[in-house]
């Protein structure tokens, strides 16, 4: 695959590292994901993350910004970019995430 896009749905999986490795396997050396997700401030706790909304609005399983890059990174992603976009809940955003499996 060249591009993997996504629209708040890698919140909703209780195995987020088995999604990213999943995504970088099936991506040809320099594929691209491309990812509108719900991201956490860093200073936030995931007890303090589910108080501020259900699985339904992608909340309660949101990643902070710092886990979100990490677990990208520990997949083998680079040029890894989260932009959050705008506060959905207090201390919770919008992102748009970018990254890309390196050239063989």
């Amino acid at each position: 695959m060249d591009v993997i896009i996504s629209n708040c749905v890698i919140n909703l999986s209780t195995e987020k590292s088995s999604v990213f490795a999943s995504a970088y396997r099936v991506l040809r050396p320099g594929g691209r994901v491309g990812v509108s997700d719900v991201v956490a401030g860093n200073h936030l706790s995931p007890a303090q993350r589910a108080e501020r909304g259900g699985w339904v609005g992608c909340i309660a399983g949101a990643l902070s910004i710092a886990e979100y890059e990490r677990g990208l990174a520990d997949a083998g992603f680079v040029d890894i970019d989260i932009r959050p976009t705008h506060e959905v809940a207090d201390g919770m955003h919008s992102a748009i995430v970018r990254a890309r499996k390196p050239e063989a």
